[in-house]
């Protein structure tokens, strides 16, 4: 092969080989041409695009509202009742009731929740009594096993949450309960139990409340899901008796 083709080859990406089926089944994701999503791979602080929603959440000046937090802190934001930056187990069980978890249901996580990340959050080296999280120090709840769609500081990586959909949903445009399974183990880290755990709790509990009627979690519902702003749609919703579900417009 001629130099030219040589210095061609330099520039081609390899994103899979037939030897490891893996990385044929797993395909990483490529912004479209027309993508207005830039530079993907760059973690975003407090905003949580897509290629369908560049600017993040838009509706009611959400992003505008939420840029002193990051995306994480968004998505926990819901909870603080009484915006104080810390969230109590009676926090959590309020927020999980108001978006239409049942009284038995909300008591197990707001225990599960408090249980593993009151301390890793607190800022002092003894236990909180109360169990409560601080949300400065959110960042520490980080676990293996999850999307990457959090890097550890809380940022959000829209690449990650990209190629949520690009591995396990064939670039479709929603979750089913199938995909869900084969990303949980897809994503899993060896000997993480806790990291297993978790991502299975989360993503269990994003399943339940979402709960769609045709098995298919959209992808801007379970991006809203990541910067927190469906929990304040859903909650809305059901207290004026109205279908908890949201219709999103991707």
């Amino acid at each position: 092969m001629n130099g030219h083709g040589d210095a061609q080859n330099e520039h081609v990406i390899v994103r899979s080989i037939r030897q490891e089926p893996v990385t044929m089944k797993r395909q990483p994701w490529i912004p479209p041409k027309d993508s207005k999503l830039l530079n993907p791979g760059t973690a975003r602080a407090n905003l949580a695009p897509s290629h369908e929603s560049p600017y993040g959440t838009t509706e009611n000046g959400w992003a505008e509202q939420h840029a002193h937090q990051t995306v994480l802190q968004q998505h926990c934001d819901f909870f603080d009742q009484d915006r104080d930056g810390v969230i109590s187990p009676y926090d959590t069980f309020i927020g999980f009731h108001r978006i239409g978890f049942g009284i038995i249901l909300s008591i197990i996580a707001a225990f599960i929740i408090h249980i593993n990340f009151s301390y890793p959050t607190s800022s002092s080296w003894l236990p909180d009594p109360l169990f409560r999280i601080n949300l400065n120090n959110v960042d520490r709840t980080k676990h293996g096993g999850d999307t990457g769609t959090y890097d550890n500081e809380g940022r959000y990586v829209p690449q990650k949450f990209e190629e949520i959909f690009s591995k396990y949903a064939e670039g479709r445009d929603h979750l089913t309960f199938t995909d869900t399974v084969n990303m949980l183990r897809g994503q899993r880290n060896v000997n993480d139990i806790i990291g297993w755990g978790g991502a299975i709790f989360e993503w269990g509990a994003t399943y339940l409340m979402l709960w769609p009627e045709d098995g298919k979690m959209r992808k801007e519902d379970i991006r809203a899901v990541f910067d927190g702003s469906i929990f304040y749609v859903i909650a809305e919703r059901r207290a004026k008796g109205q279908k908890s579900t949201p219709t999103t417009k991707a």
